[in-house]
């Protein structure tokens, strides 16, 4: 990944759910770009291993990390200021959106489709249909004029291909990410004149640990990575680095005049235009 000339060699990156699969990825571009990066994980263990992944030489120097749980209202206030801390700056925010469990609208409980549900883990502010890092880029943005990196920065959330096309039996997140991307769109339009960035990413068949998982739910992950290969334009997964070389450019000043946008990094997968 080295020579990917980002203009990250100075800047500080929060990289929340850094522990593993994308949001590792992320990270593991941005620091080889020269940036630092907090990285954000629910359990000590794996977000200190990963930090120490990430630089093994000098970690506390490059990659620090904190435990915080994304459906704590307290949590954005935390990780900026832990990044102001350590760093004493903060350029820009990855913020990875979990899954949702599979099934139909039919099949759906109505326990599921409510605010405080397992699926939605809603913000304290209980709209429906949107998890807890929505309240955590307004959050985010809110605290950037007072931080010593000044005017700007960059917000990228990690979405899914359902914003641009339904998938099948997988109904909560056919309602959950269009919302979102909605959001995302008016957060660009509210924040753009205080030259803060918001975008999202649509990530499809990246062959991180998880998506094997869900793989091998449907049989041999082998075989199902294989097959579902065929119906990607370019015939096969992506790699987590070519996820995190796009999620580092969009997050970097590389990408000054790119707001508002939902950005497939999919193989050509996504079928709409």
């Amino acid at each position: 990944m080295a020579g990917w000339i980002l203009d990250c060699a100075t800047g500080v990156y929060l990289v929340t759910g850094g522990s593993r699969g994308l949001g590792f990825a992320a990270a593991r571009a941005l620091v080889a770009d020269g940036a630092r990066v907090l990285l954000s994980a629910p359990h000590e263990a794996t977000a200190s291993s990963a930090a120490a992944r990430l630089a093994p030489d000098a970690a506390a120097d490059v990659a620090a990390w904190i435990v915080a749980d994304n459906a704590d209202p307290a949590t954005p206030g935390r990780l900026i200021a832990a990044a102001r801390d350590r760093f004493g700056r903060l350029d820009g925010a990855l913020i990875s959106v979990g899954g949702s469990p599979p099934g139909t609208v039919a099949a759906t409980t109505d326990e599921a489709w409510r605010p405080r549900s397992r699926a939605f883990s809603s913000a304290p502010s209980g709209w429906p249909g949107l998890s807890p890092q929505i309240w955590a880029a307004p959050a985010t943005a809110a605290r950037w004029g007072g931080s010593l990196t000044g005017a700007g920065g960059s917000i990228v959330f990690v979405l899914a291909s359902s914003v641009r096309v339904p998938l099948a039996e997988l109904a909560i997140s056919n309602g959950l990410f269009p919302g979102l991307a909605g959001v995302v769109k008016t957060l660009a339009g509210e924040l753009g004149p205080a030259g803060i960035r918001i975008n999202g990413l649509l990530p499809v068949r990246i062959a991180t640990d998880r998506v094997r998982e869900l793989d091998a739910l449907r049989g041999d992950p082998d075989e199902v990575r294989a097959r579902l290969s065929e119906h990607i334009p370019l015939r096969r997964y992506g790699e987590p680095d070519e996820f995190g070389r796009a999620a580092a450019f969009v997050l970097s000043p590389a990408a000054s005049y790119i707001t508002g946008a939902m950005i497939p990094v999919d193989g050509g997968a996504i079928s709409s235009i």
